[in-house]
């Protein structure tokens, strides 16, 4: 089982009260946080990473709840909303010196991203968002039987117990299935590494639910607060995605130049799993990012 990318020092950064975040930490130059996704932990971006490395600082974190990091019980749903797990990340790189950064966020990761943009703006100096929308634009975008790829987002809206309970009770095959059915390039995830993120998940299930529960809840909140405030990315932000508009009917770019006025958006062949799939157009994305 592989669980940590080689070359990269590991640290226990606490970040909050009784919260402490396990983080990798290579390079030296400008610095850069890279924020994984679900269902996986910082190693998914082992590849990207090691290519950053070369010329910059590069901090990657397991978010909280996930991977090795501290996973607080939820009290209510502030516990693990995106506001929290964005304030987590800042702390963390202000804990290596940095005040400043570029951050690149996947799946659940671009999320709190997102979050740390709106919130953060003389913190965050580029944003990049891999494949997924904004959460009130994911909940907007999601109906009818379409809504059907997103039935984990529908279960773990549930209020606790149940989804906790179905998830624990078959934990490999439900975070399995995932790794399977987003990925394009399933060789992309070597047996080692998928061992790692079953591993990591089956020991989360609370926390990652939790996590899942605040999108459907604050998360909201948030994002409808900054819209009806008229908040704006500040930053020069990318997003890579798959052509999602074309399965569920929205217009990606629409969506994220609502939030972004200086935007870059990028349709990649690669699947979900993009950093992993093709971690070659990934580095090359951040690096364009990073000389705006």
């Amino acid at each position: 089982m592989t669980r940590t990318i080689p070359g990269f020092d590991y640290h226990r950064v606490p970040v909050a009260d009784d919260v402490a975040l396990h983080v990798a930490v290579a390079g030296s130059g400008a610095p850069i946080v890279l924020l994984h996704g679900f269902p996986q932990t910082h190693l998914m971006w082992r590849h990207v990473a090691a290519d950053l490395a070369a010329d910059h600082t590069v901090i990657v974190p397991d978010l909280r709840g996930y991977g090795d990091s501290d996973k607080p019980a939820e009290a209510g749903t502030e516990t693990y909303s995106k506001r929290r797990m964005a304030a987590d990340v800042v702390a963390s790189a202000a804990a290596f010196g940095h005040d400043r950064f570029a951050l690149a966020g996947h799946d659940r990761g671009a999320l709190v991203a997102f979050r740390a943009g709106l919130d953060h703006p003389g913190t965050v100096t580029h944003l990049a968002c891999l494949d997924v929308l904004p959460t009130l634009d994911m909940w907007e975008v999601l109906h009818g039987s379409t809504a059907a790829i997103g039935f984990h987002l529908y279960l773990m809206a549930q209020p606790p117990g149940l989804p906790e309970q179905m998830i624990s009770a078959s934990a490999d095959a439900f975070f399995g299935y995932f790794l399977d059915r987003w990925a394009k390039t399933p060789d992309a995830i070597p047996a080692p590494v998928r061992a790692a993120y079953l591993a990591a998940c089956r020991d989360a299930v609370p926390s990652i639910v939790a996590d899942y529960r605040a999108s459907a809840t604050i998360d909201i909140d948030h994002d409808r607060a900054d819209r009806a405030a008229g908040a704006r990315l500040s930053m020069p932000v990318t997003v890579v995605q798959q052509d999602w508009g074309a399965a569920l009917g929205f217009d990606a770019v629409a969506r994220w130049s609502s939030w972004a006025p200086d935007l870059d958006h990028r349709t990649v062949e690669a699947g979900h799993f993009m950093a992993e799939e093709d971690p070659e157009t990934v580095a090359v994305a951040l690096r364009e990012l990073v000389r705006r």
